[in-house]
């Protein structure tokens, strides 16, 4: 075997093997690929984790053994993507890469030192229920996606690409993107005599980027990750029902890195620029003016139960929950739905510190509760 990684967790407490493997309960399959299957188990101290281990039933494995008839020099062949997918996971440790939290050697079957991987738990990103969340969230994952993309480029291996790069190779962990497959990644650059050399293709165009003077094609790794990330996840998330005020600047991060004239550095300053604008409220600045809006009435302790509307995008899908950064902002909301004549300021927040308010049909029923603030629209 390659020496396994050393010692130290990316998460707190000692790395757990395979004392932590003999009593877990729940196990559950959750998927497998060609070659690996990953199995939700909870610990006996409560916390799920995910496994992964070689799939015995799998696709290369099988392929092997009828091949060669070797079954335990298939096992290691197969074994060694997820060695190397181990290797990566610790080597490369970052909050948008899924953390490693152990392995174990054991004999199963007629195979010793079969190897299982330990590792933090996520769900798997299911594209058609992102079109339908908000654009909040749909922007945390471009986020996520971008600082990963800019630590791949610096990692301390070198430039790392994602050859297999689909949305099924993340997860989403608390609303975070982290990449969980890594045996397809490649640290190398692609060596060149001349810029023919240096073709990146994909379905739906090609490009192509200069060679060196040290014959090495410029920055292809990061150029691949970049164009995979526009077209599997910037082009859908991005721009879609965003505020009116970002749209030109999101708009340019589409097209910058649809056309790759922008590498990776300058996509995440873009995309850090964008949350800046966002959490600070300064997108706001050309809204409606304050002496135009209805007066509204401030009921402090209170909430209106019913009177729930439906609009898209909520946090909620029987009623109308958005984020708001100011008690201004929630008015101009409250304006802008025909069918708005009070809202509920709830003391939630989402990742960038915004209230989540309910807004409402009326209020003819408004009830105790401290942890909620009820606004009613004043009677003209």
């Amino acid at each position: 075997w390659l020496p396994a990684p050393g010692p130290g967790s990316p998460g707190p407490g000692p790395r757990l093997g395979c004392a932590a493997l003999r009593n877990v309960s729940g196990a559950q399959y959750l998927g497998s690929g060609y070659t690996k299957a990953v199995y939700r188990v909870r610990l006996p101290g409560g916390a799920a984790v995910a496994l992964k281990a070689v799939d015995f039933s799998g696709h290369d494995l099988g392929s092997c053994v009828r091949e060669f008839g070797a079954r335990r020099g298939c096992y290691r062949l197969a074994a060694h993507k997820l060695l190397k997918e181990m290797v990566l996971l610790e080597r490369l440790r970052h909050p948008n890469v899924l953390q490693l939290y152990g392995y174990c050697y054991q004999d199963s079957e007629d195979i010793p030192d079969t190897l299982t991987t330990i590792t933090e738990l996520g769900a798997p990103v299911e594209m058609i229920q992102l079109l339908q969340t908000s654009w909040e969230d749909r922007f945390r994952i471009c986020l996520s996606l971008g600082r990963l993309l800019h630590h791949l480029a610096h990692s301390p291996l070198g430039s790392v690409t994602l050859l297999d790069f689909r949305p099924r190779q993340f997860v989403l962990v608390d609303g975070e993107l982290k990449v969980t497959d890594l045996d397809d990644a490649r640290v190398e650059e692609t060596p060149c005599t001349s810029s023919t050399d240096c073709v990146l293709e994909f379905p739906a165009r090609n490009f192509t980027l200069p060679c060196s003077a040290q014959g090495w094609c410029e920055s292809m790794n990061e150029k691949r990750n970049l164009y995979n990330a526009y077209r599997f996840f910037f082009t859908y998330l991005l721009p879609h029902s965003a505020p009116p005020s970002l749209r030109p600047l999101l708009d340019s991060i589409v097209n910058a890195t649809g056309e790759l004239t922008w590498g990776v550095d300058e996509t995440l300053a873009q995309l850090e620029k964008v949350l800046h604008l966002y959490r600070s409220g300064q997108y706001l600045q050309n809204s409606t003016t304050a002496g135009s809006r209805a007066e509204y009435q401030r009921i402090p302790d209170s909430t209106i139960p019913q009177e729930n509307y439906r609009c898209w995008p909520s946090y909620h899908h029987g009623s109308c929950l958005l984020s708001v950064f100011s008690l201004a902002e929630a008015i101009d909301v409250c304006e802008s739905h025909a069918q708005c004549q009070a809202f509920v300021v709830t003391n939630q927040t989402t990742w960038t510190g915004r209230q989540l308010v309910f807004f409402k049909t009326g209020w003819s029923q408004v009830v105790p509760d401290p942890s909620k603030t009820t606004y009613v629209r004043a009677s003209d």
